[in-house]
């Protein structure tokens, strides 16, 4: 028996992502589809990019009743709509992993600071268990409420987290120069986002301080115990998905870096550690739910490591079905494209 998944916000980036991998997932299966500004539309209607009986899926308003049969729910919400529906699903006993923003800090003192508004249900953050998986499986694995980590904090903190951890990095603020695809602002119009506007341009926006910093040192400290502080700096290309952040890093014995960081990954199977002055690129993980790293020696106490992942799948979707895995007893890989698509 595969277990019933519904899916709420189902017409976005991240949504149509969603459908793919739980409609070829072996345990998963498709109950129900939600959007709220698409609802009573056929989801292939909305979505090109669906076929067979999943593009024949009548599309539910977002705050429609779910089938009496639905285990887990995804909910691929805008930030602060995205609260509501989780707390509903939390008290019909539904497993939830929330790919919004409303649940990934520890207090909503924090969240008010990030994104300037008062958090709708505040008494949930005690439940709910921030999903960066390598750094959380037991957590996660036994949770009822997952919050997925954010695309930019995730490219962030995978590579961070291990070099906090040994006390090898210097007390000064950590340089983080992220790039992101313009599927990572979402689906809906935006003037600046029209393909006369961003082709053949480069920008840095989210200045002085975007958002996804509060949420990087938040779980750089609660996953190290090191506090830090992070100056971030997000640009968008054009490109449809990809995302490569590069952190500028000072500290002590840099030669010893490249081990921390195959100790702390050499048995996980979604991030991949690259030799030793090799860096990776955002065509080489397209697709696939990894997270590759490529470390460059600058100095005895200087370097500068390179991150690149899928923005829809290591940063969005493939990492909530991977919180979905662990949180159902499966095998943490299970329906997961490990491969890029290449070229």
């Amino acid at each position: 028996m595969k277990i019933p998944v519904a899916i709420l916000g189902a017409t976005g980036y991240t949504g149509a992502e969603l459908i793919r991998l739980i409609d070829g997932h072996p345990r998963f299966r498709i109950a129900h589809l939600a959007a709220h500004s698409q609802a009573g539309k056929r989801a292939g209607s909305v979505l090109p990019g669906c076929g067979g009986h999943i593009a024949d899926i009548m599309l539910a308003a977002a705050d429609a009743p779910l089938p009496d049969d639905v285990e887990l729910v995804f909910t691929a919400l805008p930030h602060a709509a995205a609260a509501a529906s989780v707390a509903a699903c939390i008290r019909q006993g539904r497993k939830v992993v929330d790919l919004s923003a409303d649940f990934r800090h520890q207090t909503a003192a924090v969240y008010q600071q990030a994104y300037g508004i008062e958090h709708p249900h505040p008494e949930l953050f005690e439940q709910a268990v921030y999903g960066l998986c390598e750094h959380a499986r037991e957590r996660v694995a036994g949770a009822s409420l997952v919050a997925n980590p954010g695309c930019y904090p995730t490219s962030t903190l995978l590579p961070l987290i291990p070099l906090l951890k040994a006390g090898v990095l210097a007390d000064a603020a950590i340089i983080v120069d992220s790039k992101s695809g313009t599927s990572g602002a979402g689906r809906s119009a935006k003037t600046d986002l029209l393909y006369c506007e961003i082709n053949e341009s480069v920008k840095a926006y989210g200045l002085p301080r975007h958002r996804h910093a509060w949420e990087m040192e938040e779980w750089a400290e609660g996953f190290s115990g090191k506090q830090v502080r992070v100056r971030f700096v997000p640009h968008i290309l054009p490109m449809n998905r990809g995302m490569l952040t590069t952190l500028h890093l000072s500290g002590q014995d840099t030669g010893n870096w490249h081990a921390l960081l195959a100790a702390a990954y050499q048995h996980e199977p979604f991030v991949r550690l690259l030799p030793v002055g090799e860096l990776p690129s955002t065509a080489g993980v397209s697709g696939s739910n990894r997270c590759d790293i490529g470390i460059s020696l600058l100095s005895d106490n200087e370097a500068v490591i390179v991150s690149c992942i899928d923005n829809l799948l290591k940063g969005a979707a493939g990492q909530a079905v991977q919180n979905a895995n662990l949180m159902f007893g499966l095998d943490e890989a299970m329906g997961l494209p490990l491969h890029a698509c290449w070229p």
